[in-house]
């Protein structure tokens, strides 16, 4: 429809007209709301089908746009239709910009990008409908086809351009949503191990995006045997200047599948110490317990030294440490470390605490007490700081001695002038 057609059928509408479309798109809009509360009521928030609010994800404007366009296709025959029209192309907008924004938002959630593409896409989206509406878009399509560019010998359009653009989006954005689909309902319930998880989930996301970037390059006419050159070139860089990044993407599926170290393991790599919260393809990132992140490259973890603290089992050792007077009965003090210990909920009992007599100090008796837990990522040094505290409770009520470092000076003799005298109280 032309610019000219929209005018004509906007001057043939009436007030009874526009009250039957107004009413018959008020049902649809109301059916397409009563379908999305109904199934949508024990939908989780991040639903890319029901969204937040069970009506603003893509189910909503998907049933309002057919909904719509099916009662269009009706009333056209009895009059002239206008409101319909107008509300099919806006909820073929909303469609797109929910699509694209909802499930960009499940695979990317901690991305600023998003933003940045959801209006993008929301400006042309809208746009491309108040063409539609008024008839302008048709002519706007030719002139954008009468710009072309050129790549050397050949020549695109504008036009082609956008077109390519916009298929291969759309069908990233489908390939992206298959591949968040599988993992949220089969691999979260089929793989227990986050690790497997994790492969699985990156090569099935890598494999759709492969498979739908070139059904992309298909629809927008590009030949693929092209590729072959892209290929060449790639090979080239990853030769020259991109072996690093290569090399960290493969020990990440190289880690993933070995599961040498595994999401939640406790590691030490060089002086850095802390829990595994993530494997990326990239990157591994290992959270201390006084909060510091570190960001590890995949390739450091395969070439270089990581202790495991937790490849065995769960359990981790901690210690700490204790000086008593010489006098001390070396019994009663093992018990009270070993009871101070064990009151704390963290503390595991099998192994059991057990305290040690490590040292004969120059002011006392060292004694080292070792206790195990099994939640390290919970923090080490609150529950030392505990057990100190009831370990100084404890030999106080006991009355046992925690010396302090004391030195003894010996004078043997003192010149004549520096004598004290004989009644001096020294």
């Amino acid at each position: 429809m032309t610019f000219n057609d929209f005018t004509q059928r906007l001057a043939q509408v009436d007030a009874r007209g526009i009250g039957i479309e107004l009413a018959v798109l008020a049902a649809c809009v109301a059916l397409a709301w009563a379908v999305c509360k109904w199934f949508g009521r024990d939908q989780p928030k991040d639903s890319i089908w029901f969204g937040e609010n069970t009506f603003d994800g893509v189910l909503f404007p998907l049933l309002a746009l057919v909904l719509t366009d099916l009662a269009r296709r009706v009333v056209i025959d009895f009059q002239t239709v206008l409101v319909l029209r107008i509300a099919v192309s806006v909820f073929l907008s909303l469609l797109v910009i929910r699509l694209f924004a909802r499930v960009l938002r499940a695979v990317f959630p901690t991305s600023n990008l998003v933003r940045l593409i959801e209006r993008t896409i929301s400006w042309l989206a809208w746009i491309a409908a108040v063409l539609w509406i008024v008839g302008l878009l048709p002519p706007v399509l030719a002139e954008l086809d009468n710009i072309t560019l050129a790549f050397g010998k050949t020549r695109v359009s504008v036009q082609t351009i956008f077109q390519g653009v916009l298929s291969a989006g759309l069908v990233l954005v489908i390939a992206l949503w298959i591949a968040s689909t599988i993992e949220k309902r089969i691999l979260r319930e089929a793989v227990t191990d986050l690790s497997m998880r994790k492969v699985a989930s990156n090569a099935v996301r890598a494999f759709l995006l492969l498979i739908g970037l070139l059904f992309a390059l298909s629809a927008v006419g590009v030949d693929l045997t092209a590729l072959s050159v892209l290929g060449g070139a790639l090979g080239v860089g990853l030769g020259f200047g991109l072996q690093k990044l290569a090399a960290n993407y493969v020990s990440g599926f190289v880690i993933l599948l070995e599961r040498s170290i595994r999401i939640g393991d406790n590691v030490k790599v060089d002086t850095f110490e802390g829990r595994i919260t993530d494997i990326k393809t990239r990157y591994t990132l290992i959270r201390a317990g006084n909060g510091r992140e570190a960001i590890v490259p995949n390739e450091s973890l395969i070439t270089s030294r990581v202790e495991n603290l937790s490849l065995a089992d769960r359990k981790f050792n901690i210690t700490t440490n204790i000086v008593v007077g010489y006098e001390s009965n070396v019994a009663q003090v093992q018990s009270i470390l070993c009871e101070a210990a064990k009151v704390q909920p963290r503390v595991m009992t099998d192994p059991a605490p057990v305290a040690y007599l490590v040292n004969f100090a120059p002011d006392g008796l060292e004694f080292s007490l070792h206790f195990w837990v099994a939640d390290p990522e919970k923090g080490k040094d609150n529950l030392r700081s505990a057990i100190n505290v009831a370990i100084l409770q404890g030999l106080r009520g006991a009355g046992i001695d925690i010396p302090y470092p004391q030195r003894v000076l010996r004078v043997e003799s003192l010149p004549p002038e520096m004598a004290p005298a004989p009644n001096a109280v020294l």
